[in-house]
């Protein structure tokens, strides 16, 4: 049985309860306002809680951000590499990988979340980071520890899979998820979507291809 406070910090038992409601309500606010657009005030109030207790769980304006921007990352990430053997083929993995990961970089969530990290890039690189390290380079490090197993397998070599890894993943978002970025497009249909990451695959596998 859980219980719906926590207890690991300093002073009273915080409400997990309030904190999630908390976290929630920026997640949706920083999003669709902006970070200097939304205030402390405003995340109370869509919280439904007092601003005192949003100071209680996060200690000012930044670590609230960070701690909604890395929440908003792991619900977004996939469970591309759970359970990913070597007992199948390495064709058939990876279009399994790509798909998923078409699918998550092209949601509306995902843009949304791109869009207004690329607002923050000029202003505040910490904030960046945080975003990075929390998304992006989360799944960078599962595609480099995946490429790293498989390396010399299937008539496979990668010199550097951490350079193998980013490709596949560049290759993935291609021009499309650079045009939803910038409004100047729409989510591949089932069918397209399908041609680009099986024509990727292939040219993924064509060019690693040992000689």
């Amino acid at each position: 049985m859980t219980d719906a406070t926590s207890t690991t910090g300093p002073g009273r038992p915080k409400d997990l309860t309030k904190r999630k409601a908390i976290l929630d309500a920026a997640k949706d606010l920083f999003v669709r306002n902006g970070y200097a657009s939304t205030s402390m005030d405003a995340v109370a109030a869509e919280a439904g809680v007092s601003k005192l207790t949003v100071y209680s769980h996060f200690n000012d304006k930044e670590t609230l951000f960070s701690a909604a921007v890395v929440a908003r990352c792991e619900e977004q990430l996939p469970e591309l590499f759970v359970d990913v053997g070597t007992a199948e083929p390495l064709e058939k993995v990876l279009l399994g990988i790509a798909r998923g990961f078409q699918t998550l970089i092209n949601s509306p969530e995902s843009i949304e979340l791109h869009r207004l990290m690329i607002a923050l890039g000029t202003q505040d690189t910490a904030l960046s980071q945080v975003f990075f390290e929390a998304g992006p380079q989360r799944i960078l490090h599962e595609m480099e520890r995946f490429l790293t197993r498989v390396n010399d397998t299937e008539g496979l070599h990668f010199d550097s899979p951490v350079s193998a890894a980013g490709h596949f993943l560049s290759l993935i978002k291609g021009v499309c998820n650079f045009r939803l970025l910038i409004g100047n497009g729409g989510v591949p249909d089932e069918q397209t979507g399908e041609q680009h990451v099986r024509e990727v695959v292939a040219l993924f596998l064509k060019a690693y291809r040992a000689e």
